[in-house]
């Protein structure tokens, strides 16, 4: 008899299940890889400098769109145990620019800048949470590669992950938590935004969830 036959039928279900939950966030992240995507490097670099002004963010988000203003939401470690700050940053005119039929990197602008308080604990959790799924989505080997739509860079504990946005699984949960954030950068009601952080430790739950299930 088989080890499988031993196994009680709710095990064997449980089972069965894994392997679909985890081929399924493989598949919702196939576009993200390590590094940098080619010929995104320079761009890429002046994004992130212009949007962190001279902080030392534990975690990025920057969008690169093809056309349109680019963006950041950034998590910004506070001074011993108090309170980060999160940063939603969005460049006041395209840095990836043409100017008579050349390329020009504006980074003399000033962005659009809002940014408010997140309690230490919520913010260290993201962080954890975020290494850790864009651990398990995109495999150490998987190198970015360059594609002509939106180009998303997460920097996390100093590891790039850059690709397309993801539009299920874990990788979607990362989206609406970034959205969750970047609501709360705004939000200048301290009890509104409570809420919001409410929202963002229920779905930093889900993730968790997801990530088990797709470990096994």
């Amino acid at each position: 008899m088989s080890p499988r036959a031993l196994l009680p039928a709710a095990a064997l279900a449980g089972l069965l299940l894994i392997a679909p939950a985890r081929a399924q966030d493989e598949a919702c992240a196939r576009g993200l890889g390590r590094g940098w995507p080619p010929a995104t490097e320079n761009y890429g670099t002046a994004a992130e400098r212009l949007f962190a002004a001279g902080a030392a963010p534990a975690l990025s988000l920057t969008r690169l769109p093809p056309r349109g203003t680019e963006s950041a939401l950034l998590l910004i470690p506070g001074e011993g145990a108090g309170d980060w700050t999160v940063r939603r940053s969005e460049a006041d005119e395209r840095i990836d620019a043409w100017n008579g039929g050349r390329r020009e990197l504006r980074v003399g602008q000033q962005p659009d800048v809002a940014q408010a308080p997140i309690p230490a604990a919520l913010a260290q959790r993201v962080v954890a949470q975020w290494r850790r799924a864009l651990a398990g989505l995109v495999p150490q080997d998987r190198a970015a590669q360059y594609h002509d739509g939106e180009t998303l860079l997460f920097v996390v504990g100093g590891e790039r992950v850059a690709g397309p946005a993801p539009r299920c699984g874990a990788g979607a949960l990362l989206l609406r938590q970034a959205e969750l954030m970047n609501e709360a950068a705004d939000e200048e009601d301290e009890d509104d935004r409570a809420e919001l952080w409410r929202d963002l430790a229920e779905s930093l739950d889900e993730l968790e969830r997801t990530l088990a299930g797709a470990a096994g």
